[in-house]
């Protein structure tokens, strides 16, 4: 069977192969009723553009880079997630760049953005450098950044939340339970990929202590690499103490998880002898029966999507920096102390 080409449309529907290629494109300067026509006889003739040259006749890639770390950590995946759930009713293709590194990180900005390898890029839960604000502001491409706030890039569209308000709140909530030994277990703070949640969480954390008159101790504050086993082998150490907290804020519910396995092989029972607060709301924290900080990871993803959209179709739209609504979401885990 024949390949159907470009000036078989335009033949079919009497017209010239530019107008076919425009209406296919949405172009201003063809009419609503000759566009119809057109699409019909598309549809008719079972037509379909070579990409390629579809490319090079819009001069784009029709391709959005996603920048972000770690794959393997449900925070990050769900907000891909939701990137992909949007993208999946455009016309892009999407590339997603999996960081494992600080040197891979900076190699892929420069390749990704400097050389403009798709025609704009999302970067998830990658924080800026100072160093590297001039650079991203006059990229060449729309940028989002998505959990990637950074104050002197408000030239650019930005999807976040207050991480230092949400360790707060989580704080809070152990408070007006009556607790005053709270522990709060979270990742490393200063790692080469400068992540600043952790850090704001905690942030949160001592400044609900402070505001309730309730000293803070040393012995009440553990970090180590992120993950279940590290949360556990730190809350292994802190409940076994001379004075163990009675509640504890975890970074994650990832970190939650591994508290919680500390707390069982020592017989400690939650929320009976122990409180515990997670942070994030990923599908896991609803099997565990976790009370936790929700925030949107599908949606952020979704909204940074469509603020790209957006930015594609309107590159003269004003920058947008979004706060998102962050939720205490109380479950079995938290309670008063005995």
């Amino acid at each position: 069977m024949a390949t159907v080409t470009i000036r078989d449309v335009a033949r079919e529907a009497k017209v010239s192969p530019g107008t076919v290629s425009r209406a296919m494109n949405d172009s201003p300067l063809v009419s609503e009723a000759t566009r119809q026509r057109i699409l019909e006889v598309v549809k008719t003739l079972n037509y379909s553009p070579n990409l390629t040259a579809r490319k090079l006749s819009l001069g784009k890639t029709l391709t959005i880079s996603v920048v972000l770390p770690f794959l393997t950590r449900p925070a990050y995946t769900e907000r891909l997630n939701g990137v992909i759930a949007t993208l999946n009713s455009s016309h892009y293709d999407l590339t997603i760049h999996a960081v494992q590194s600080p040197d891979q990180r900076d190699v892929i900005f420069q390749d990704v953005i400097h050389h403009k390898r798709s025609d704009g890029v999302l970067i998830i839960s990658l924080p800026s450098k100072d160093s590297e604000v001039e650079f991203l502001s006059n990229a060449e491409i729309p940028i989002i950044l998505i959990d990637a706030f950074h104050p002197e890039l408000n030239m650019l569209d930005q999807v976040f939340i207050d991480d230092i308000e949400g360790g707060k709140m989580a704080t809070r909530h152990l408070i007006e339970h009556g607790h005053k030994k709270i522990g709060y277990i979270g990742d490393i703070f200063d790692t080469p990929f400068r992540f600043s949640s952790s850090r704001d969480r905690y942030r949160g954390y001592r400044l609900a202590l402070k505001d309730a008159d309730i000293p803070f101790f040393d012995e009440y504050y553990a970090e180590d690499e992120h993950g279940r086993l590290e949360a556990r082998h730190l809350a292994l150490k802190m409940l076994n103490s001379n004075h163990p907290p009675t509640a504890i804020f975890a970074y994650s519910d990832t970190t939650a998880w591994g508290v919680m396995e500390a707390a069982q092989e020592l017989g400690v029972k939650i929320p009976e002898d122990l409180s515990l607060i997670g942070f994030d709301d990923i599908e896991l924290a609803e099997y565990l029966k976790l009370t936790t900080i929700h925030q949107p990871l599908f949606d952020s993803g979704q909204r940074g999507m469509e603020l790209l959209l957006d930015k594609l179709e309107s590159p003269q739209k004003n920058a947008v920096q979004e706060k998102q609504n962050i939720q205490l979401i109380i479950r079995q885990t938290t309670a008063p102390p005995k």
